[in-house]
């Protein structure tokens, strides 16, 4: 990512981003300009929550996130909005992390998330050690990073982190395949919506009576 040496509030704009549901519901989002930032768009956020809490607007009440590659913390403060308990947000560049602070801290929320400046696989050694486990872990890379997707996955697919019951999901360009299957994890849906797909994986006993399916995203 390219670096800036401040991080006045001149410099941040509004990117068209906004909360799409909860209790933060329209508040608008900030990202940097000229950063190696690609926010998940608000349409494709919305398809991935409405797949998360269908018809069930309590689903994600108390559960822990892991915000991988957070860029703007989009994701991750969505599922904020929505009641999750914990959000660990993971951004190695320091002009990002402090980005995903002050969009956190415009919105007024005090507790219930961490901002760990780290790269992904140092972050998820330290929060294995310290015993974290998480309902849903949401990775989305540069697209130009490929090798971090499986790097990443195949982590995870070892990791105490993730139980029988999370949901792991990756973002990442249509042409490109994340892989089916890391460790314990099996991909168990993928759904695209224009040129970003969001492909779904769970521990494979979890996820072996559910074959893969390609799923066109939604008109949200």
């Amino acid at each position: 990512m390219r670096k800036f040496q401040t991080l006045d509030t001149e410099v941040l704009r509004a990117n068209h981003m906004r909360v799409i549901a909860g209790q933060y519901r329209s508040r608008p989002l900030r990202s940097l300009p000229g950063m190696d930032l690609r926010p998940t768009a608000d349409k494709l956020r919305q398809a991935l929550f409405n797949v998360l809490t269908p018809g069930d607007p309590d689903a994600l009440a108390g559960s822990v996130w892991l915000d991988l590659f957070a860029g703007t913390g989009a994701v991750g403060i969505e599922a904020l909005s929505r009641g999750a308990g914990m959000v660990y947000f993971v951004e190695a560049d320091a002009d990002a992390a402090q980005l995903v602070k002050q969009n956190v801290q415009s919105l007024g929320i005090e507790s219930g998330f961490r901002v760990v400046k780290q790269d992904v696989v140092r972050a998820l050694k330290a929060l294995q050690a310290e015993m974290v486990s998480a309902n849903f872990i949401f990775l989305d890379p540069p697209y130009r990073m490929e090798n971090a997707y499986r790097d990443t996955l195949s982590l995870l697919g070892e990791s105490s982190i993730v139980k029988p019951e999370t949901i792991v999901i990756a973002e990442h360009f249509k042409k490109f395949d994340s892989g089916e299957s890391f460790g314990a994890l099996r991909r168990y849906r993928r759904l695209a919506q224009g040129d970003a797909v969001l492909s779904f994986y769970r521990v494979e006993q979890a996820a072996d009576h559910l074959p893969t399916s390609e799923i066109p995203g939604p008109d949200v």
